[in-house]
C-alpha cells in the first residue's frame, strides 16, 4: 500500500502499533552517459513498491536526493550534506513512529547513503522509537550479481543498467552503452583506487572519466528480470521476518550486570 494515495481515515484503519513501513531512498546523480540521473531512486521505489504489493507493509514517498558529493563534478548531480540528510531521515521516521509504525526498512539504492542510514537506525533504536534498518538491494543478492555479469562495477555498471532495463527501459541510452564501457573503468584492479592499503580517491571522476564502472553492455532483458525478481523477493522475505518479530525482540538489550 502506498501511503500517499490514501486518505487519513483509510491509513488510520490500516496501521497497527506494529506496522512495517518501506522507505525508498536513492539519489539524483550521474550514472554515466547511458543511464538517467534518477537511476538510484527509481530502483529503490520500484523494489519498495513490489514488496509493498506482496506484503502488508506501507510504502512511503521516495527520498530522491541523497549524499552524493563524490559525483558533484558531473552536471545535474544533486546532493545534501550528511548531517542534514541524517536529521531529515530521522525526523520523518519519527513521524512514522508517531502514527504507530515501529518497524522501518530503508529501501536503499545508493551507496553514499548507507552509513548515514545505519546511524539513523542506531539513534532510533537506542531511544526505542523504532526498529529501522538499512537494506541495500545488491547486497541482498551478491552471488547472483557476480554470476550474471563478468565485469561488475560499483556504479553505473551492468547491475544498475540491468535494473533500469527492467524498470524503465525507455530511459536506457542503448546507443551509449559502449561509450560507457570504453570511456569508463571496466577493470577496477587497473586503477590506483587503493595503494598499499590506502584508499587514494575521493570522487568518482578520479577513477572514471565518464562516471561509469564495469561493462554495461553485458545486460539482457532476461538477466534484468532475474535480478529484479531476486532482489524484490529478498525484500519481501525481510518484511515478513520483521513482521513476525515480537516488539520485545527488537528493543535494545539491557545493561549486563
Amino acid at each position: 500500500m502506498y501511503l500517499a494515495d490514501h486518505t487519513w481515515p483509510e491509513i488510520g484503519a490500516a496501521l497497527s502499533d506494529e506496522s512495517v513501513a518501506l522507505v525508498p531512498l536513492g539519489s539524483t546523480e550521474q550514472h554515466g552517459p547511458h543511464l538517467p540521473l534518477a537511476t538510484d531512486h527509481l530502483i529503490a521505489e520500484a523494489l519498495a513498491t513490489a514488496a509493498a504489493e506482496e506484503t502488508d507493509a506501507v510504502r512511503t514517498p521516495t527520498v530522491t536526493v541523497g549524499v552524493s558529493p563524490h559525483h558533484r563534478q558531473f552536471p545535474g548531480t544533486m546532493w545534501v550534506d550528511p548531517p542534514e540528510f541524517r536529521d531529515y531521515v530521522e525526523s520523518f521516521t519519527r513521524n512514522l513512529a508517531y502514527h504507530g509504525i515501529d518497524r522501518v526498512v530503508f529501501v536503499n539504492a545508493h551507496g553514499g547513503n548507507v552509513q548515514h542510514l545505519r546511524e539513523v537506525g542506531r539513534r532510533l533504536h537506542e531511544d526505542e522509537t523504532a526498529y529501522a534498518i538499512e537494506w541495500m538491494w545488491d547486497e541482498s543478492i551478491p552471488e547472483l550479481v557476480d554470476d550474471l555479469f563478468e565485469h561488475n562495477g560499483p556504479h553505473a555498471g551492468p547491475k544498475e543498467t540491468a535494473m533500469i532495463t527492467h524498470i524503465a527501459p525507455e530511459l536506457v541510452r542503448e546507443d551509449r552503452l559502449e561509450d560507457a564501457r570504453d570511456d569508463g573503468l571496466v577493470h577496477l584492479d587497473e586503477s590506483d583506487a587503493v595503494v598499499h592499503g590506502a584508499r587514494t580517491y575521493y570522487d568518482s571522476i578520479d577513477n572514471s572519466a565518464n562516471g561509469a564502472f564495469g561493462d554495461p553492455t553485458d545486460v539482457t532483458e532476461e538477466k534484468a528480470e532475474r535480478l529484479f525478481e531476486a532482489a524484490s523477493d529478498q525484500l519481501v522475505q525481510l518484511v515478513e521476518w520483521l513482521d513476525a518479530r515480537d516488539r520485545a525482540e527488537l528493543l535494545p538489550k539491557g545493561r549486563v550486570e
